[in-house]
């Protein structure tokens, strides 16, 4: 988390434990870098604000080595 975020560890484990605030900027890193590991936020919707996986850990994995592979991209029918 902390590398794909380029955030320090620290930074993290102190956010997580309430300790510091890391401010926005490095809060929009991590919200990337979950949304970009398969994270899908869900907003106020009446039933409450949650976090749930877009793709099983599995194929989370699969396209992150898909996406590595360089190559031409193609076109997608999906």
């Amino acid at each position: 988390m902390a590398r794909t975020a380029s955030v320090g560890v620290r930074v993290i484990a102190d956010f997580e434990n309430r300790i510091a605030d890391p401010g926005d900027a490095v809060k929009r890193k991590l919200f990337a870098a979950l949304e970009s590991a398969g994270a899908v936020f869900i907003p106020e919707n009446g039933g409450g604000v949650g976090v749930r996986l877009k793709y099983a850990r599995r194929d989370v994995r699969a396209v992150n080595k898909w996406e590595g592979e360089g190559g031409t991209p193609g076109d997608d029918d999906v």
